[in-house]
């Protein structure tokens, strides 16, 4: 996966193989997550692993375009996408002036938005104007707050019917592709192939067109909670305190640094 994806490449994956995202927030680590994914996710969820919030809802302008050129910086062959943070497209000409701003300021190669049919015009003004658009339906972490949680989608017909519908408007409005999380299995799959454009899951069962996690869920690294969708793929937060807790260790007693980490 070394060579750089495209909106084309992105596209034509569909049917074909799963794609791999992953989040990122900055260069060291992008850098060492761009062999094994096909796109990075600057995603606004650095709010709440990088900045300790308890939502992503604080997050700013300013701090998407910094970890965005962060990650653009250490992971050059990636496809990266940046997740529009909350209020910054409430409307169609906010919406086009701070994504015209990523595009600008950063090497992005798209901008993430949350919404379905109700987003669907902010979409296709930000897709006419020559700005790419990956969706997110389903559960919307923006939304968290008005929602009163987290709260899975799809669990009635009606959900299920409004999620097609979703999905098909942010298509036509232009959305090369869609992240869909929280949402029951068989719909999730249900809204997979409805679409032509590739459809990829957080929470969302196996059978899409491909899955994204944070980083610092699946290795590990976040102690506070893990989601049911999470598979720890290392112990990482334990691996950092013992390693930190040997260095410690080594000055209190002296042995380190020896003679060969001196001048």
């Amino acid at each position: 996966m070394n060579k750089k994806m495209t909106i084309t490449s992105i596209q034509k994956a569909k049917g074909v193989r799963p794609l791999v995202m992953i989040t990122a927030y900055d260069a060291l680590f992008a850098k060492l997550l761009e062999p094994s994914s096909d796109m990075i996710l600057v995603g606004d969820s650095l709010n709440m692993s990088f900045a300790g919030k308890n939502d992503t809802l604080s997050a700013t302008m300013e701090q998407m375009l910094y970890h965005t050129n962060a990650v653009c910086n250490g992971a050059k062959n990636s496809f990266v996408v940046c997740d529009m943070p909350f209020g910054t497209y409430t409307n169609k000409n906010d919406a086009l002036h701070n994504a015209i701003r990523v595009f600008q300021e950063t090497p992005a190669d798209c901008v993430k938005i949350e919404g379905g049919e109700d987003k669907a015009d902010i979409v296709r003004h930000l897709t006419s104007n020559g700005i790419a658009v990956c969706g997110h339906i389903g559960l919307l972490p923006q939304s968290v707050r008005s929602e009163g949680g987290y709260k899975v989608k799809g669990k009635s017909e009606k959900e299920k019917l409004q999620l097609i519908e979703d999905a098909k408007a942010i298509e036509k409005a232009g959305a090369f592709c869609m992240v869909i999380e929280g949402v029951k299995t068989d719909v999730a799959t249900a809204i997979a192939k409805c679409v032509e454009v590739p459809v990829i899951g957080i929470g969302a069962g196996a059978d899409v067109d491909g899955q994204v996690l944070v980083f610092s869920d699946m290795l590990g690294l976040f102690e506070e909670f893990t989601p049911k969708f999470v598979k720890k793929y290392m112990d990482g937060a334990a691996l950092v305190k013992d390693a930190v807790q040997n260095y410690a260790d080594e000055v209190v007693a002296r042995e380190f640094p020896k003679e060969e980490h001196t001048y």
